[in-house]
């Protein structure tokens, strides 16, 4: 199978953004998770323009080093994991790829060994 959009019906947010902070991509929990900031139509559009001066260092900085950001917050009563990674095209950093899963209050840690 070639062309999968795996992310289109993922149960979390995805959103996809070049190095310059243009979303080229929003599937669609994303789309629904950021309709009052206007959902689809915010694809070509700068994160830059809706984020706090601290979130846009923060995905420079990402950029940049090409180090992930994981984290948790709470919105609206849910709770969510955040991880905010660098995604790459023939070896090159081409940007930064949000998954956000909501996730239960309380969650099961493991350890494996």
């Amino acid at each position: 199978m070639t062309n999968i959009d795996w992310a289109k019906e993922f149960p979390g947010a995805v959103t996809i953004c070049d190095t310059n902070g243009i979303i080229l991509y929003m599937n669609k929990k994303s789309e629904e998770v950021n309709k009052d900031f206007g959902g689809k139509s915010l694809i070509g559009k700068s994160l830059f323009d809706c984020h706090q001066p601290r979130s846009c260092e923060i995905i420079r900085q990402i950029i940049a080093t090409q180090q992930a950001n994981n984290y948790t917050i709470e919105k609206k009563g849910k709770k969510k994991f955040i991880n905010q990674s660098p995604w790459y095209q023939n070896g090159t950093i081409a940007g930064l790829v949000e998954i956000s899963l909501e996730i239960p209050e309380q969650m099961p840690h493991f350890i494996r060994s």
